[in-house]
């Protein structure tokens, strides 16, 4: 439903309805506001899937006003210090937009090399903490290797921005996952800055069958977590001191999609793509292995089998919240789905008084916006925002204004209000 706008060229919509705690709310998990999962799976308990007494649904309505359209593919929001926001397109575009979306320059100065196929491209980009005197912004790419045109990875480049010419300027790459593999997905791909103004970076696992058990390889890096200083090199402080291993912070992981550090604690929490279900939010802590393949809470595709050799063992950590279907209900029997987590942020801005500290995370098959109420770094509910509007949200940010900020596979900026 379209209600009357405010800002010109903007478009409010009615997105969550009333539906307190009830999953039959919205009929049978279509409608908006489902606190989503009361219960368990078929094989014991998903972690972080039901909703306990210390969940507080959110009663009122969400609506979202949409800040910009037209946008060509676009993957990773930021924002600088004055309030205007740099997008990327995964088809080798960048966008330096106003803060009121009414004005946007196209940035040149991109890296060369973009494998655009699948689901690579320019992907992520981040701020500099000390942007206002060093104008550096950082990106990931999927980076086609120089000698090989079949195989590329995950990149990480640095860049200052200058306005005045529309372009980045003295582009150098910093960081590449290694070794580069024939395959056009999971990439991973997330940015954040640690409190010490160190870079963690999300790698996926490539996706391919003979690829993902090198999550488990110390020696590669499919399926990690990096944490690099602004030039490139190993962070102080990893867990791992020598060899190829010494950039990285955690390992076993899938396809980190999203990525953001929890205010308070300084820790990072990623959103992980599953198999065939089994989606999973992580508290990612140095040294830790987060279990891909080898254990998993989703199936084989296209099958009811389990994947790997079960959902626990020894020595590997257990997700904070798992998705074993779309929207969140509990799984009972037969194929799981997923829900696909992507941009994640934690809010600490303006809205209802029970948001404040919750995980906000966009997701891509599930269309939906998640809320995950914590209480230490226990998830004692969740609830689905936004499914009416039937869009893939790709990024999660809140902005210099106290907002959420999402970017959608269909082009769309939105800024939600509650």
């Amino acid at each position: 439903m379209v209600q009357p706008h405010l800002p010109s060229l903007s478009r409010v919509l009615v997105a969550l309805g009333v539906c307190g705690v009830l999953l039959s709310c919205g009929g049978g998990g279509s409608g908006d506001g489902d606190a989503g999962g009361s219960g368990g799976s078929g094989g014991g308990n998903s972690p972080g899937s039901g909703n306990s007494p210390a969940f507080i649904p959110t009663t009122t309505p969400v609506t979202v006003t949409e800040v910009v359209a037209g946008l060509s593919s676009p993957w990773g929001l930021a924002f600088l210090p004055d309030g205007r926001m740099l997008i990327t397109g995964r088809l080798g575009q960048l966008l330096l937009l106003s803060a009121d979306g009414s004005t946007r320059q196209t940035i040149t100065g991109l890296p060369t090399g973009l494998s655009t196929g699948g689901q690579g491209g320019l992907l992520d980009v981040a701020i500099d903490p000390s942007f206002a005197s060093n104008r550096r912004v950082y990106f990931t790419f999927s980076e086609v290797d120089a000698g090989n045109a079949s195989i590329n990875g995950t990149a990480v480049a640095r860049a200052e921005l200058d306005v005045g010419s529309s372009s980045l300027v003295g582009l150098t790459v910093i960081y590449r996952q290694l070794p580069k593999v024939a395959s056009s997905g999971h990439f991973g791909s997330r940015l954040v800055f640690d409190g010490s103004g160190h870079l963690f970076v999300t790698l996926g696992d490539r996706q391919n069958a003979d690829q993902a058990p090198f999550a488990q390889d110390l020696s590669r890096g499919n399926g990690k977590v990096a944490r690099i200083t602004t030039n490139g090199d190993p962070a102080p402080g990893n867990p791992f001191a020598v060899g190829p291993q010494a950039s990285f912070w955690s390992y076993g992981h899938r396809n980190p999609q999203g990525a953001a550090l929890r205010p308070g604690t300084g820790e990072l929490w990623i959103s992980e793509h599953g198999p065939q279900g089994g989606d999973e939010i992580n508290r990612v802590l140095a040294g830790l292995n987060y279990g891909w393949p080898v254990i998993s809470h989703g199936q084989q595709y296209g099958t009811t089998t389990q994947w790997g050799e079960g959902t626990a063992k020894a020595g590997m950590e257990q997700p904070v919240s798992v998705w074993e279907k779309i929207d969140g209900t509990p799984w009972v029997s037969g194929q799981k789905s997923s829900t696909a987590p992507a941009g994640m942020a934690f809010f600490t801005g303006t809205g209802p008084a029970h948001w404040q500290g919750s995980l906000f995370v966009g997701a891509l098959a599930g269309q939906a916006l998640w809320r995950l109420q914590l209480d230490g770094n226990v998830v004692v509910g969740r609830e689905r925002f936004l499914t009416s509007l039937g869009e893939r949200i790709r990024d999660v940010q809140q902005g210099p204004d106290g907002r959420l900020y999402l970017l959608t596979d269909s082009g769309r900026l939105l800024r939600v209000n509650a």
